[in-house]
């Protein structure tokens, strides 16, 4: 067996890390940044910064023709404008099957005759522990959005193969968007 292989299969190995000091660098609104001392599985002790998120929501909404609506909005950290699918972070207190209601609402004007959970990720492991719920919105009807007052958002409908082909092709960059079209495509096809 090749060096890279043995270190490939440690199946049943408990690497977990513990917490000797935990502490918060910085305090938001919508995040925490965390510098906490921890001591490695070798015993060694080690640094681990990262971000507390209290998580977040996002929906794939198919209409009875296949059309999926998009949301484009800034997204300042990038600089760039981006096409995702309508989506939010949790209020304090706030479950995640009613914040999906309410971003659905919100950001694309459309209450859901069936929402179903599609299941959760974790966008950005390394460094964060937000956690984002995936749901599907079928049997829609718009009602009209209404955005917070700090959103500037434009909406587009595409169909779901169109937008299936985008993401293959990487011209959707948008991590929750992708992993939504990509299970959803998949779970069609099964």
């Amino acid at each position: 067996m090749s060096k890279y292989a043995e270190r490939e299969f440690n199946e049943g190995k408990d690497f977990t890390e513990s917490t000797i000091e935990g502490k918060y660098e910085y305090k938001g609104r919508i995040i925490c940044l965390r510098d906490d001392d921890i001591l490695l599985p070798n015993g060694k002790e080690a640094k681990r910064e990262y971000i507390e998120h209290r998580g977040g929501v996002a929906v794939l909404a198919v209409d009875e023709e296949g059309r999926v609506p998009l949301v484009r909005q800034y997204r300042y950290p990038l600089g760039k404008h981006l096409w995702e699918i309508p989506a939010g972070k949790l209020e304090v207190g706030e479950k995640p099957d009613e914040a999906i209601v309410r971003e659905l609402r919100e950001e694309a004007g459309l209450v859901a005759g069936k929402i179903v959970r599609l299941g959760e990720i974790y966008p950005t492991c390394g460094y964060s522990n937000e956690v984002i719920r995936l749901y599907l919105a079928t049997d829609l009807s718009y009602v009209g959005a209404k955005p917070d007052e700090d959103e500037f958002l434009e909406i587009k409908y595409v169909k779901i193969d169109e937008l299936y082909e985008k993401c293959l092709a990487g011209e959707i960059k948008d991590a929750k968007t992708v992993v939504a079209v990509l299970k959803y495509v998949a779970m069609k096809k099964a």
